[in-house]
């Protein structure tokens, strides 16, 4: 097996601290992601092997094992953070361009854990891996799990807990909160080498452009864009969009608080901590563009020299967000109704579409999945005198330019027939910690092939009940 390395220590030191995992009581390999596994070229005989290659049995003495310091907003609120329940293992290199970092969340303690136990929850680390797995088959950018490990530990919450750990796989955990780290706590210098880094692993197309923070703002500020659309695309709420859980490599990260939206409603919030809405499903459009501000304000001494040209410049790229984001979202949204074009009489239709879903409080998934498969029935609602006029003129529309088939077949490719549906998942955790892990093993196999509709799976696609939807939270404290 090839070893792991270690690029991000060439970084000055302020950027991480040197720390081992936390030694388990017990551990125990309740999940292992094979396919993963065998993707990256991971190659590990049995479970003590596996173990100790994530540091977490017979630690090689000579692995660098770290914690990233970090700062953020979260909240709206600046904060100096850092790895606190994390510890890199190293970096996974597959091919010459494909390198990942391998990270125990749940990790132990570090310097970084202001008064924290570095510790993580069975139930949390269960669902991190089935949300990011599902994520990853739904065809979005995202963190991905390679195994979830039993500690044999407990956890203090609310109440006792089953502890574990999660092996996390990213192309990078760089953050926005990591630039905002540098400006504020470290030198020109440093700020220039973690750019300089930066861009060597995620962005190695720019290191021949005339100003590399720009163009660094310009390409992740297109990344993020394309990631957000696509959570809207399937109904996702991210839930903390805290400046540290935004990835310079657009990668989806972070599930605590996440949740699915069924019925449509543009405020739809599920995190409890998120009083306000500031990251309801309508909202995170505008929370990406405020983070990106924050980037920026965090890039303007490698700008330019002169505060005011670089603000200025910094503005001008900025100032391109919400043109972007009309683009990627509605010719996002256009191919969930077959239709390739993107012009303003079209964006209207999905105006009115949306403002109809949520005039009858219809499914977001399986609104659009009746429209594209005809296997899949429409809901009573569906049938309402101005949802028939508009589904009329759109059908229409759809005969008298690309034919109906053509659309489908564009559909079929950005309308899931099935997401982790929130009241499923607790279903599957809960069933799962109690013993049984049938219900688990089903929903995962359900959503590893997201677009395949079969209707001996209908209980897949079925939403809860009201009452389900207006009591459940989700939460950061795991």
């Amino acid at each position: 097996m090839s070893t792991l390395e270690y690029t991000y220590l060439t970084l000055p030191n302020k950027f991480f601290e040197l720390v081992k995992p936390a030694p388990l009581s017990k551990p125990e390999i309740a999940l292992l992601n094979q396919k993963l596994m065998h993707e990256l070229g991971i190659n590990t005989s049995n479970s003590q092997e596996l173990l100790k290659f994530l540091q977490l049995a017979e630690p090689n003495p000579n692995a660098q094992t770290f914690a990233q310091a970090y700062a953020g907003h979260q909240f709206g609120h600046f904060t100096m953070l850092g790895d606190g329940r994390a510890v890199m293992v190293g970096e996974w290199v597959q091919t010459e361009k494909n390198r990942y970092d391998i990270q125990l969340k749940g990790g132990g303690r570090t310097k970084y854990s202001r008064g924290g136990d570095g510790k993580a929850t069975y139930k949390a680390m269960l669902r991190e891996y089935l949300i990011s797995e599902a994520m990853f088959h739904l065809n979005i950018a995202s963190s991905r799990s390679l195994a979830v490990i039993k500690t044999g530990d407990t956890v203090q919450r609310e109440q006792v807990f089953e502890g574990a750990v999660l092996p996390r796989v990213m192309k990078s955990h760089i953050r926005v909160g990591t630039f905002e780290f540098a400006r504020q706590f470290c030198t020109l210098e440093e700020q220039q080498a973690l750019l300089d880094y930066t861009i060597e692993r995620l962005y190695p197309e720019l290191k021949s452009t005339q100003n590399k923070a720009l163009e660094l703002l310009n390409t992740v500020m297109h990344a993020q864009i394309k990631l957000i659309a696509n959570w809207m695309r399937v109904g996702f709420i991210h839930g903390v969009m805290n400046t540290d859980n935004m990835a310079i490599s657009a990668e989806t990260f972070d599930y605590g608080p996440c949740a699915f939206m069924n019925s449509y409603h543009p405020n739809t919030v599920f995190s409890s901590i998120d009083r306000d809405g500031r990251y309801a499903f309508r909202n995170q459009a505008n929370i990406g563009k405020w983070n990106l501000t924050r980037l920026a304000e965090a890039l303007l001494p490698m700008i330019h020299s002169e505060q005011s040209v670089a603000v200025e410049w910094a503005q001008e790229t900025l100032a391109k967000y919400d043109r972007l984001w009309v683009n990627q979202y509605y010719g996002t949204m256009l191919l969930k109704l077959g239709i390739e074009d993107l012009s303003s009489e079209l964006v209207t239709w999905v105006n009115e579409l949306l403002s109809l879903m949520e005039k009858y409080t219809l499914d977001y998934t399986n609104t659009f999945l009746a429209l594209s498969n005809p296997l899949f029935l429409a809901e009573p609602n569906m049938l309402q005198d101005d949802f028939v006029t508009w589904r009329n003129r759109w059908e229409n529309y759809i005969e008298s330019s690309v034919g109906m088939a053509h659309a489908r077949t564009i559909m079929s490719k950005n309308n899931p027939a099935f997401i982790p549906r929130n009241h499923l998942v607790e279903e599957a955790l809960d069933s799962m910690i109690a013993g049984d892990d049938s219900k688990f093993k089903t929903l995962m196999q359900v959503v590893e092939n997201p677009y395949s509709y079969d209707p001996k799976n209908i209980a897949y696609s079925t939403p809860p009940l009201p009452e389900f939807d207006s009591r459940f939270k989700t939460y950061c404290g795991t």
